[in-house]
């Protein structure tokens, strides 16, 4: 269905060099970037422009805005989240949405990665030694850096910072003219090799499920749309919050299958059931 066919990659942040080599070597398809389309029109990580739809709607928006501009019926494009995990309270977290939509079969396929494997972080800085305590806890300078006036100005901002000399200099010059600066990680993928793995991570899930047919129609893309918690517990067998079975669903002729125990064990250790282990 897709081999020998050109797939845009709607990025203008390097994501192709994780993408690009997985969908030609897994999918046979031919990968090209679009040079023409400025994905930042639909909202950039540092608020100069508000992203205003969900990242789903924002990654379809990439892909049939991309596909328009070139002439093609193929194409992916990428969205990243960052903020508090919603488990893990305190712990940031990256969740990366990858979508691929093909015209030509009427196929819209996603896939999404969440992580607490980020440098995601932001902080107000007034003097050097700040300064260096929070780059190197930002895993700088493999990870880029962005300087800014306070949190939410766009007025003094420099981004892309990734040697100490241009941190210095771009740190201090802020300091003098605002007596404070804003710190924060810079999140684009060309600058954060965290989030290039993540991407990299998604990619991989999301061919599997490309590669994952439907039983009855054999459409590509039958996937996990419902997990059902409530494996028993081992000493009690009282439901646990653990997964019981997976859920799948074929969006195009709303086929279902459930796989019983997805992890491949019929019970749960009793430290996480609630009536073992309150």
């Amino acid at each position: 269905m897709f081999r020998g066919r050109t797939l845009l990659i709607a990025t203008k942040h390097q994501k192709e060099k994780v993408i690009a080599p997985l969908m030609e070597g897994l999918l046979g398809v031919k990968c090209v970037v679009v040079h023409s389309f400025d994905t930042d029109e639909l909202g950039t990580f540092t608020g100069e422009v508000e992203r205003k739809d969900d990242p789903i709607t924002t990654a379809r928006k990439k892909c049939l805005m991309a596909m328009e501009l070139n002439g093609c019926d193929l194409a992916i494009a990428s969205e990243g989240s960052f903020g508090p995990h919603p488990f893990l309270f305190f712990v940031p977290a990256d969740e990366e949405l990858l979508i691929f939509i093909d015209k030509k079969n009427d196929l819209e396929i996603l896939e999404r990665e969440l992580t607490t494997d980020t440098n995601f972080s932001g902080q107000e800085i007034k003097s050097e030694n700040e300064l260096s305590d929070f780059a190197r806890k930002a895993k700088f300078p493999t990870h880029g850096l962005i300087i800014r006036k306070a949190k939410d100005d766009f007025t003094e901002i420099i981004k892309g910072i990734t040697d100490w000399e241009q941190l210095r200099i771009n740190f201090h010059r802020i300091l003098e003219m605002f007596g404070v600066v804003y710190v924060e990680t810079d999140m684009r993928a060309l600058f954060n090799p965290s989030r290039m793995d993540t991407i990299k991570k998604t990619t991989q899930k999301l061919i599997e499920k490309i590669n994952s047919c439907c039983p009855e129609c054999k459409t590509p893309g039958f996937g996990i749309t419902t997990v059902t918690k409530g494996l028993p517990c081992g000493e009690c067998g009282f439901p646990t919050r653990s997964t019981l079975s997976h859920v799948y669903l074929c969006k195009k002729c709303a086929f279902t299958a459930e796989k019983m125990y997805p992890y491949e064990k019929c019970s749960e250790d009793p430290a996480y059931c609630d009536i073992c282990n309150p």
